[in-house]
């Protein structure tokens, strides 16, 4: 009996309480991740470290998460579902409590790493059973649905978060998150149902994933065309702050519009790939390189700094339909190919802030992070291109064999 028929069994209800709690988990993973880079300036103040050297703890939860999602991927195939959700989220907690009683810049970076490492294989399998639980033909939704606990982070999680920042300190805030993993855990133990893992998964069907030119096509576009995004938030609080003359807190107002964003992108995404997934493909990725553009232009002018901030994070709903693509074209690697959208999605986090770090540091100006933006958004769309080139020809070579 399928996943989805059980769930169907077990009645509405508890499936939806069951897609709120594993989107909860979502909502501490953003928190968490986003606040790291709006409470950028308070550790590199409370270290003694620059902006750029701080960054690096953004990068290198991303560079976790990247090394995680396969790795967890493939070691969560033998076991089942509800396990491996409960170890993935125990373990983010555990390495926010760590950043949160960081002595060093060092430790902190080395909790930042240990938080990212589940990241990829929880969204992965958290979408899947969402995703398994829906059907065949709400499956963009009920993904989009995992991605809601991402967007509301960044409306409430991270503002809120950013103020703590501010009055209580950053690792309040960290502490902060620490705590929602744990609730999250116990609440996923409670109501997620324990069933067997599937009897025909085998690790090597899932590497074989990544043998496929369209699943490496679809994260390669992500890996790229989400660092647009990437470059211009791990920024916005200190390009804010230092160019914009309002009080602190007006900060958090940016944050919350990204966050608004970032809900209007996945909800629209969830529709928009249920009717042709490539196309949206390229809407949300043609969004982000306008966005990145006015953000661009925008530096120094608090509204337009906003409504750029909003745009960039509807831009966001770019992960759905590559999420939705791969369950396409994954085959049997599922597990690994949905864990592996996220790594590349956290590549993406990784190689934004970095190469907007370098041209910073280089004195290019603040506007310089929403130029990489663009250059990274036109890079997906190359992508975009090839897998549409790819799958055209595909087509074509199946109409004439089947001739």
């Amino acid at each position: 009996m399928s996943d989805g028929v059980q769930a169907a069994g077990r009645g509405r209800s508890h499936v939806a309480r069951l897609t709120f709690w594993l989107a909860s988990g979502g909502f501490a993973i953003g928190s968490g991740e986003f606040a790291a880079m709006s409470l950028l300036p308070y550790y590199a103040h409370g270290f003694g470290v620059s902006e750029t050297v701080a960054g690096h703890a953004v990068s290198i939860y991303a560079i976790g998460a990247i090394i995680g999602a396969p790795l967890f991927a493939v070691l969560a195939v033998k076991v089942p579902r509800k396990t491996a959700l409960l170890g993935f989220m125990a373990l983010i907690g555990i390495g926010y409590a760590l950043a949160a009683a960081a002595p060093s810049m060092a430790a902190l970076d080395v909790a930042r790493f240990i938080s990212g490492l589940p990241h990829g294989a929880y969204y992965g399998m958290a979408m899947l059973l969402a995703a398994d639980m829906a059907g065949e033909e709400k499956r963009a939704r009920a993904a989009s649905h995992i991605m809601l606990g991402l967007a509301v982070a960044n409306i409430v999680g991270v503002p809120l978060i950013n103020v703590i920042g501010q009055f209580l300190g950053w690792r309040v805030g960290f502490g902060l998150v620490a705590g929602l993993a744990a609730l999250t855990t116990l609440m996923v133990w409670r109501i997620a149902p324990h069933e067997p893992a599937p009897q025909d998964s085998a690790p090597l069907k899932e590497l074989l994933a990544l043998a496929n030119r369209q699943v490496l096509l679809v994260l390669a576009m992500g890996a790229i065309g989400n660092g647009a995004a990437f470059a211009v938030y791990a920024y916005y609080s200190a390009a804010f702050l230092q160019t914009v003359h309002l009080p602190e807190w007006w900060v958090s107002v940016g944050l919350v519009t990204y966050g608004a964003g970032i809900v209007l992108g996945n909800w629209s995404a969830g529709h928009l790939a249920g009717r042709n997934v490539l196309y949206a493909a390229f809407g949300f990725q043609l969004l982000l390189s306008i966005a990145t553009l006015a953000y661009a232009a925008s530096i120094g002018s608090a509204p337009m700094m906003f409504a750029a901030m909003f745009l960039t994070g509807a831009g966001g709903g770019l992960v759905v339909p590559l999420q939705t693509r791969l369950m396409d074209v994954a085959g049997e690697g599922q597990t690994m190919a949905a864990a592996m959208n996220h790594a590349a999605f956290n590549a993406a986090n990784a190689l934004g802030p970095w190469l907007a770090g370098l041209v910073l540091a280089a004195g290019m100006g603040w506007q310089s992070a929403g130029v990489v933006g663009f250059a990274l958004s036109m890079g997906g769309l190359l992508f975009w291109l090839a897998i549409m080139v790819t799958t055209t020809r595909g087509s074509r070579h199946h109409h004439r064999y089947a001739d």
